[in-house]
């Protein structure tokens, strides 16, 4: 008689799996490639490789130095990677549906917070 083990599901992605996979979405979606991102960028087109393909954890530092030259704003990309890691929608459903690069809203007045995330 064999052993019935349970089926677990896949496993949900990790964190810097969806930033990788948010970043190299919005890289291709632009037309640009690893060697023009990583020149823009100052990052190595070996690490930011290895970032886009969930290998490596970027410093923040390193993820908007990266976002800027993606058109993007740093809590842009946070917002497109959590999307798709809860969601299992890639990242360009959310970029087709909003438009992520429009102008900032100006700050908010001292003492005041303002959070607007796309969905």
């Amino acid at each position: 008689m064999t052993d019935m083990l349970p089926h677990s599901p896949t496993p949900p992605p990790l964190w810097r799996e969806a930033l990788g996979r948010a970043l190299r979405l919005r890289r291709t979606d632009m037309g640009l490639t690893l060697a023009q991102v990583s020149h823009r960028s100052g990052v190595s087109t070996q690490f930011l490789s290895e970032i886009e393909r969930g290998l490596k954890d970027p410093s923040s530092e390193v993820i908007e130095a990266v976002a800027e030259v993606l058109e993007l704003q740093l809590p842009q990309v946070l917002v497109l990677a959590a999307f798709g890691l809860t969601s299992g929608v890639p990242a360009t459903a959310l970029l087709s549906a909003t438009d992520m690069t429009r102008a900032a809203p100006a700050p908010p007045a001292a003492g005041q917070v303002r959070l607007a995330l796309a969905a």
